[in-house]
């Protein structure tokens, strides 16, 4: 007789997974460790996957996914072919929402409301890389041994808002819509790594602090805001 998946053992094997690989990064984690996470066997994983490069890659495609993930018709998963993992790493950034906010901001020659137009671009990049948190960590914790994995985030995606942030700020510096700074693209990297370090790495805090999350963002906003805002005097 054929052995019963239950309906949700897929899904607790792409969370726990997931989990143990941020943990303790690519190179150091072990199928046995994602079935101790899991309370199964180690044999039970290879009912779902056929090596730690198919569940890696499973990890990878379902990273923040909306839905709870149906299980496959055709198990256990492949181990994929060499670089496809990284294609679709580089397919999924590519189909990134662009940050609207910064955009519009980088086209307007005259500001009405700079303190407003400055929040909307914090917020956005904000609720951005808080949405794919899961995908971000993941690159972050396997730099070490799939470097071109984590160089599709870091030398890509972050490279590419570094660059915009911080000609916006150059940008309204010179309109002296905001105090000047030393150097704008250390500013913008202060900006965006303050933004990551609570969108993304506090999920994975050993010593967590509890706090909503809408009052996480909004003080993030309000703090990044400030900083750079032009004292308005009475």
């Amino acid at each position: 007789m054929a052995r019963v998946i239950p309906p949700d053992r897929f899904q607790q094997l792409v969370d726990c997974a997931t989990q143990v690989f941020i943990e303790r990064g690519y190179a150091h984690t072990q199928m046995a460790d994602v079935a101790e996470a899991m309370g199964v066997g180690k044999g039970t994983l290879y009912l779902y996957v056929e090596s730690k490069e198919a569940l890696f890659d499973l990890v990878v495609r379902s990273a923040d996914a909306e839905h709870s993930l149906a299980i496959p018709r055709t198990l256990p998963l492949p181990t994929p072919r060499p670089g496809e993992t990284l294609q679709h790493v580089r397919n999924r950034v590519a189909k990134l929402p662009p940050l609207r906010a910064l955009v519009a901001a980088l086209g307007r020659k005259r500001v009405t409301d700079g303190r407003a137009e400055l929040t909307a671009i914090v917020r956005e990049m904000y609720q951005t890389l808080s949405t794919n948190r899961r995908g971000i960590k993941l690159m972050d914790r396997s730099a070490q041994f799939h470097p071109e994995l984590a160089a599709v985030w870091f030398a890509g995606a972050r490279g590419t808002m570094l660059e915009a942030l911080a000609t916006y700020l150059e940008n309204r510096i010179r309109l002296k819509q905001f105090v000047p700074v030393p150097d704008t693209r250390v500013a913008a990297r202060v900006i965006l790594e303050t933004i990551v370090t609570w969108a993304v790495h506090r999920h994975w805090d050993p010593s967590p602090q509890t706090i909503d999350d809408q009052v996480v963002e909004d003080t993030v906003v309000q703090f990044v805001v400030g900083g750079l805002m032009k004292e308005v005097r009475p």
